[in-house]
């Protein structure tokens, strides 16, 4: 999407609009509804400003900027006209319709990557940092499925569930939106650098914050604010009980957007979060096809081979009898360290001895008689079709 870039004295202007302490978001937008840009606020009297929203935003307008304003300033511009960056301001035809629905838009956002993906159709796939690996296979192949169909899959960056879900959908043809809790010259965590740069370079990166921003716990609850205006929908994968991620499914909730949520062990700390959202409303969910289904979206066909890999993964049928523990369980921090990786591998949901040796990277050997280690200290039952469960206990 090609847009004229805002002139040095406009981005000035919106800079120190949307960075005036005390004045809101609601607030901004009011004063623009009523004087047009923001070069115009700021040349507006005290009275009309006030008389528009309050005076308290009247003053937050008003208020001469910071000492630093001008270095800030310099800098973001210094930033704009890097390749692939961009300034999107509310006037700006690129920004993204779905946050004007939203009663407190930003009123600049930082992009870095594909302005034309803030105008698709998007789903936020979003979960635990602390993620199970059954979990981030469910999130990237999910993830994947979606974006294959067109949507563009939208997450946070973080840890576990998110970056499974970017990773999954920058295989497939809609990519994928990060959002992010830092100024957009920051990546956190540290450990998706890597990823960024892919986003970045396929997708997009979004941004609210000023340049510079570091990572700070109050940040997050707003950039789910975000995640939650720019999708039709979101999937919790697995969320603990007080979960950012939840957050996020209510404000889509309250958005009148669809929330979706996949259901797991009851005995599975991280499925409790969603257990919590499918009793509140949201949809249960077993396959990709569900939620396309829900959005108005056809599903691809899968490729050869695929359809279980693509629609199943793996899971067992429900004809699975349940897991009964083989004797009296050990406690786990007991175990060698072999079988407590072993175990955490395994997560809540069965698994064959091909996932498991992908997951752990233990040579045959090991892992045989890893398992049976575990199976013998009563933490996990053999289920049939040579697969392996955690064992219930109470």
């Amino acid at each position: 999407m090609q847009t004229l870039p805002a002139t040095d004295n406009e981005v000035a202007a919106w800079l120190r609009l949307s960075m005036a302490p005390g004045l809101r978001p609601g607030a901004l937008r009011a004063m623009l509804n009523a004087f047009g840009l923001p070069a115009a606020i700021l040349e507006q009297p005290f009275a009309l400003l006030a008389a528009a929203t309050d005076e308290a935003s009247a003053r937050a307008a008003l208020a001469p900027p910071g000492a630093d304003f001008t270095c800030y300033l310099d800098a973001v511009l210094t930033w704009r006209d890097l390749p692939g960056n961009a300034i999107v301001t509310l006037d700006d035809p690129a920004y993204p319709p779905a946050l004007l629905t939203m009663p407190d838009p930003p009123a600049l956002l930082c992009i870095k990557g594909r302005l034309d993906l803030l105008h698709a159709k998007g789903v936020a796939v979003v979960g635990s940092r602390s993620a199970t690996p059954q979990g981030v296979e469910d999130a990237e192949r999910f993830a994947r499925a979606l974006s294959e169909a067109g949507l563009a899959v939208v997450s946070g960056l973080a840890l576990g569930i998110d970056g499974a879900a970017h990773r999954g959908a920058l295989s497939g043809r809609g990519s994928t939106i990060a959002v992010i809790g830092t100024g957009a010259d920051l990546v956190y965590p540290a450990a998706h650098q890597l990823l960024a740069r892919q986003i970045a370079a396929e997708g997009a990166i979004v941004s609210e914050w000023p340049l510079g921003t570091p990572a700070r716990a109050a940040n997050f609850p707003q950039r789910n604010r975000l995640i939650a205006g720019l999708v039709g929908g979101v999937l919790i994968v697995e969320a603990a009980m007080h979960s950012g991620s939840l957050i996020t499914a209510r404000l889509d909730n309250e958005m009148g957007r669809d929330v979706f949520a996949l259901p797991g062990s009851i005995h599975a700390p991280l499925s409790r979060g969603c257990h919590r959202m499918l009793k509140q409303g949201a949809k249960l969910v077993e396959t990709p096809a569900e939620i396309l289904e829900e959005l108005g979206f056809v599903a691809p066909p899968p490729s050869k081979g695929d359809f279980t890999a693509l629609f199943e993964g793996g899971r067992p049928s429900r004809q699975t009898p349940t897991p009964k523990p083989t004797a009296s369980a050990t406690d786990a921090s007991e175990l060698a360290p072999e079988a407590q990786k072993l175990l955490a591998a395994l997560g809540y949901a069965p698994a064959t001895l091909e996932i498991l040796a992908t997951r752990t990277d233990m040579q045959e050997a090991t892992l045989q008689s890893t398992l049976l280690q575990l199976e013998l200290a009563g933490h996990l039952t053999v289920l049939p079709g040579s697969q392996f469960a955690r064992a219930s206990h109470g």
